[in-house]
């Protein structure tokens, strides 16, 4: 019964979506920091995200909020491709990674090989490395 009235609610309005979700989190970093001595007025600026949020997923302007969406996620792109060249380069003890000097791009190459020459695969570009 529940479910059929928030199927019912939901129905023609967005949802959530990446942007919906980043500001969830930023509301809840909001609130556990207004916590802190000296900071209660951060409670009215989560309540402004919070607001915010909520009127995006209730929105009937689907068009409109993909393209703030789609705005999100180019911002938010590099950073999150970022992070997760981070995190695999930590978990991966087989190899080593370097930036090539030409053009930057990582490369990948087994550990304890000793020097070795390494060509990008990207501009053609070799130089040599310690594995």
């Amino acid at each position: 019964m529940v479910m059929n009235f928030l199927r019912k609610l939901m129905y023609g309005r967005y949802g959530s979506d990446q942007l919906s979700l980043f500001l969830l989190v930023v509301y809840v970093l909001l609130i556990l920091l207004s916590g802190l001595p000296h900071m209660g007025w951060l409670s009215w600026l989560a309540l402004v995200v919070l607001v915010w949020d909520l009127f995006r997923m209730f929105s009937r302007r689907i068009d409109r909020r993909r393209a703030e969406n789609a705005r999100f996620l180019a911002l938010a792109g590099p950073v999150v491709r970022w992070l997760r060249l981070r995190h695999n380069i930590h978990r991966d003890k087989e190899h080593r990674y370097f930036k090539c000097p030409n053009c930057g791009q990582y490369l990948r190459v087994p550990r304890g090989k000793g020097k070795i020459t390494v060509t990008c695969r990207n501009c053609g570009a070799s130089f040599e490395e310690r594995s």
